[in-house]
């Protein structure tokens, strides 16, 4: 049924920027808007609440550093379901592209749509949010339909306009706010603050915003020189990410009052309001439309990859690796869109997301954990980019991932057993689908 990957076929080349963008666009989307506001009520100090955003931002660099490695040693498009694949074996690897072939990204898009139209209803009282969020997606995907060409304008000129409106309100903030009583140099209190439990159950949910920063390792089998752009794209998307995460989160406290932040969920909007006056709370919706709209496009565009490769190893879904003579994967993306509205017409994306997270997370501590065992046990592989703070850097992105798992389990555990249910379901389906084949040998 599942032979190992097969090399990268010549297909269309992505350049350096649009995976940059790519990654840039799938990491910035409605969580560095509204979460601050619950770490800011268990994490009341200017200096550990900006401290908490460059260590996530860390943690996120050390996992674009390990994915690094293995997306140069394993060029073929299709992210942990490759590297598993080649680590643990085909079965491990269908796991994960079941995952992420099935809900992985249609959830998200799912979310971030529904999110598109609720603040567009914001912008425009009285617009539908559901019709919205379905425009939204089926704008996107017609766009990545038309051909790479189409995708790549469409991608990187949203993600310099998304950039663009959040360097703005940033700038704005610097020179209109001022005054809260907070500061960013760190006391005795704060240093407090940063062993506290509250600090690291924050963290978890900082690292959520942040995820997306292995986006480009899913089209790696599409990019010029990939050896050397992929790398790039991962650490300059994510080093990007993790300035404007920490500016922005630094401005929303230096302009709104902490009371006022604190366990509130439109942070964005409430700190707009500050900068820019009554409109502020619009204007800010507008930012979030906006940028949105290149995170579906991020989605879009790199989950239907991992159905591909699936597709060109797995028999029963041969149709899905089928490309257009334009190089578009048609039958892939037309799943994964028309996933991403049902679920968003049935409003199930928030419980799919829920136990699907676990699954995902699971996921990435296998892959980096997978970096561990091939240094020992195939030191021989050629790496063209070989992890920076070798060992220490996978150790520490391990340390956080499992944190995280433990936290859902603890918090989360019925979702996270089904999670754990859904992971096995991919197993069960590889090994049914491999006696098949067997049986007709």
């Amino acid at each position: 049924m599942v032979d190992r990957p097969r090399a990268t076929r010549s297909l269309p080349a992505v350049s350096t920027l649009t995976a940059t963008a790519i990654v840039v666009s799938d990491m910035i989307g409605v969580g560095v808007f509204t979460s601050l506001g619950f770490q800011a009520r268990d994490v009341p100090s200017g200096f550990a609440l900006v401290l908490l955003w460059a260590v996530g931002g860390g943690v996120a660099l050390c996992g674009a550093l390990c994915y690094a490695e293995l997306a140069t040693m394993f060029p073929r498009s299709g992210g942990e379901y490759t590297f598993l694949s080649h680590m643990y074996g085909p079965a491990v690897g269908f796991m994960a592209g079941w995952l992420s072939a099935t809900v992985g990204f249609a959830a998200p898009v799912a979310l971030a749509a529904m999110a598109f139209g609720q603040y567009a209803e914001a912008v425009l009282p009285g617009a539908p949010a559901l019709l919205l969020g379905l425009a939204v997606i089926g704008l996107v995907s017609a766009v990545h339909l038309r051909g790479l060409r189409h995708s790549s304008v469409f991608q990187v000129g949203f993600t310099v306009l998304k950039l663009a409106l959040i360097v703005v309100f940033i700038g704005v903030g610097v020179t209109r706010g001022g005054g809260q009583p907070i500061g960013f140099a760190p006391g005795a209190q704060d240093l407090t603050q940063i062993v506290s439990a509250g600090f690291a159950v924050s963290l978890v949910f900082v690292m959520y915003a942040y995820s997306g920063w292995n986006a480009a390792t899913y089209i790696v089998g599409e990019l010029r020189d990939p050896q050397r752009s992929l790398p790039r794209a991962l650490l300059a998307g994510t080093g990007c990410v993790v300035v404007l995460y920490v500016a922005l989160n630094a401005v929303f406290l230096y302009t709104t009052p902490l009371t006022e932040l604190a366990g509130q969920v439109e942070v964005a909007v409430i700190a707009g309001r500050h900068v820019f006056g009554e409109a502020g709370g619009r204007l800010v919706g507008l930012l979030i439309c906006a940028g949105l709209i290149p995170t579906i496009s991020a989605m879009m565009w790199i989950g239907p990859r991992v159905t591909v490769a699936m597709g060109e190893d797995v028999a029963p879904l041969r149709l899905f690796a089928r490309r257009a003579r334009n190089g578009v994967p048609t039958a892939a993306i037309l799943l994964q869109g028309g996933v991403a509205s049902l679920l968003l017409l049935t409003q199930s994306f928030e419980a799919v997301l829920a136990f699907v997270q676990f699954g995902l997370i699971a996921c990435s501590f296998l892959t980096v954990l997978g970096l561990i065992k091939l240094r020992i046990t195939r030191p021989d592989l050629p790496r063209p980019c070989r992890t920076w703070g070798y060992p220490f850097t996978p150790l520490v992105f391990l340390a956080v991932t499992l944190f995280m798992m433990v936290y859902l389990v603890a918090v989360r555990p019925f979702q996270s057993l089904a999670g754990l249910l859904m992971m096995l379901a991919g197993l069960v389906l590889y090994a049914l689908a491999t006696v098949r084949r067997r049986r007709r040998a």
